[in-house]
This record gives structure tokens, C-alpha cells and sequence, in this order.
């Protein structure tokens, strides 16, 4: 059986403010950065990147709380405290302007980031991103979220949990969730520092910045499933454009790779040479 909850041969890792980042990178080209949701890991983009490592130099770091990297020291899972997060890691690899993909939390963190940093972000790409106050929330956070069972969850997380929690996040038809799937979560979510990140991560008021969104100013694709609602950046952010796949979950870049990879390709070609990053984002 595969032991996720350890590095793999082309694991990296940076240390960013005392946090230990881990990460992968592979390609070349203007910098494309990765951001995973929540319960996620960097592996979330797996195949993507290898669609779009030919083109591009494609980084993917396991956010603060997830994956390899695990907890801040001081629980501090605000979205704009992982933007800047974020920022500081790509300052540490020397990267200064970057495409930005994030899906669920990823692209909440991905257009914060346009707005904090917009000198930094060339374009976004949003994939059932997260942001408005009015996105459901699903079974499993708010199951977290319960005072009488947080103290449990964090000590133990049923791998039904997480499969079930899996099976929620994809769409009707999809036959992502597979033994394979259920065990990379369930290894790398009962790494103990992770089962308490997600509770605290669950438990944290997040500051509600969706006024701002009509501010963004860099070039924006949204990508979004049929079946998720609740979600306006198409409408919002100026002259975005958005494209919409007819039967994915959540988790759309696991389970349409190649349609996510190519829209947010040929997206990326259409913008004007001046506003591309340098080769590997480096100035």
C-alpha cells in the first residue's frame, strides 16, 4: 500500500516564516501555481500537472493545515493569513509573478491573492472556488463545527468519514472515489497535527471580503460544475470569462483533469505576451 503520509521522491520543501512548506514543481514556462481546497493535498493536482507541465513551470504546495506541510503554530486559518502565506512561499522559491488555479478554499485563497498582491498574480483561474457567504457548507464541516465532537475528532477520523465525505464532494456519475483515493485522504488527514488543523481551520471565523471581489483587476476564468450554485465571480470580477462542465462535483480537477487543464491553457495563451510571467516566474 502506498504511504502517503510520507515524502515521495519529488517532494521539495522551503521553509516560509518557521513553517515547513512541502511541495512539488516540474515543467517550464511562465509560473503556474496550484492551490488545493480544504481536507486536500497537493496531490488533488496530480494529473493536471502533467498535462500542463509541458507549457509551464507548475508548482503545487500542500497548504498550511494539509498534506506534508502541516499546522501553523498559530492556528491561524483566515483566508487572507494563507494569500499571504502563499505569497511569502512563492517569495521564498524566487517566484515574483504567477498564474494563479485554485479550486473550493484554493480559489478563495487564489483571488484574495489577486487583491492583496495583484502585482504578483497575471491571471486566475477559479474552480468552484469558494468566497460568497452564501455557499453551502457541507455534512462533514458542519459535523466539525459541532462542540461534542471536536474534542473527538481530533484525537481519531473514521475512514468512513472520509469516504463519505469523498463520495459527497464528486459528481453523480463519477467513479473518481476509489480504495486508492479514500486512502491517500484518510493516511494524510490522521496525521495527527491535521486532524487538529482541520478543526481549528472548521472552527475559524473567515472575514467576508466578497464586496471587494468587482475590485480584481487581473484577467479571471471561471470554471464551474453545473451543480454548484451559490458562487458569482463570472458576474462580479470584470470581464471575466466562465465556462461550465455539465455533471462535475466538486472536486473537478480530479474528475475532469484534462478539461480543466485544457480550458485553463488556452485561457492563459490568449493573454497578451506583456502580461505573462517570466520564464519560471523569476524577475
Amino acid at each position: 500500500m502506498m504511504i502517503w503520509s510520507e515524502p515521495q521522491a519529488d517532494s521539495q520543501f522551503a521553509t516560509v516564516d518557521g513553517l515547513r512548506v512541502h511541495y512539488k514543481r516540474a515543467g517550464r514556462g511562465p509560473a503556474l501555481v496550484l492551490l488545493h481546497g480544504s481536507a486536500s493535498s497537493l496531490h488533488h493536482f496530480e494529473r493536471m500537472a502533467a498535462f500542463l507541465s509541458g507549457s509551464y513551470d507548475v508548482i503545487r504546495p500542500d497548504l498550511p493545515g494539509w498534506g506534508l506541510t502541516g499546522p501553523r503554530a498559530d492556528r491561524d486559518y483566515r483566508v487572507p493569513t494563507y494569500a499571504d502565506a502563499v505569497a511569502r512561499f512563492l517569495e521564498v522559491l524566487g517566484v515574483r509573478r504567477y498564474f494563479a488555479v485554485g479550486n473550493s478554499l484554493g480559489g478563495n485563497i487564489a483571488w484574495n491573492l489577486a487583491l492583496s498582491r495583484p502585482e504578483r498574480v497575471a491571471g486566475l483561474a477559479l474552480v468552484n472556488a469558494t468566497g460568497y457567504p452564501e455557499k453551502s457548507v457541507p455534512a462533514g464541516l458542519r459535523l466539525a463545527r459541532n462542540p461534542l465532537l471536536r474534542p473527538l475528532l481530533r484525537r481519531v477520523m473514521p475512514r468512513s468519514a472520509v469516504e463519505r465525505n469523498l463520495r459527497s464532494a464528486v459528481g453523480p456519475h463519477s467513479g473518481l472515489v476509489d480504495e486508492e483515493m479514500v486512502d491517500r485522504a484518510y493516511q494524510l488527514m490522521n496525521r495527527p497535527e491535521n486532524r487538529s488543523a482541520f478543526i481549528d481551520f472548521v472552527n475559524t471565523d473567515q472575514p467576508d471580503r466578497s464586496a471587494e471581489i468587482p475590485r480584481i483587476a487581473v484577467p479571471t476564468l471561471v470554471l464551474r460544475s453545473a451543480g454548484i450554485d451559490g458562487q458569482h465571480f463570472a458576474r462580479d470580477i470584470p470581464g471575466a470569462r466562465e465556462l461550465v462542465h455539465p455533471d462535475g462535483g466538486h472536486l473537478l480537477p480530479e474528475e475532469d483533469p484534462q478539461w480543466v487543464a485544457s480550458a485553463v491553457a488556452a485561457f492563459l495563451q490568449t493573454l497578451p505576451a506583456s502580461d505573462q510571467p517570466p520564464q519560471g516566474g523569476r524577475q
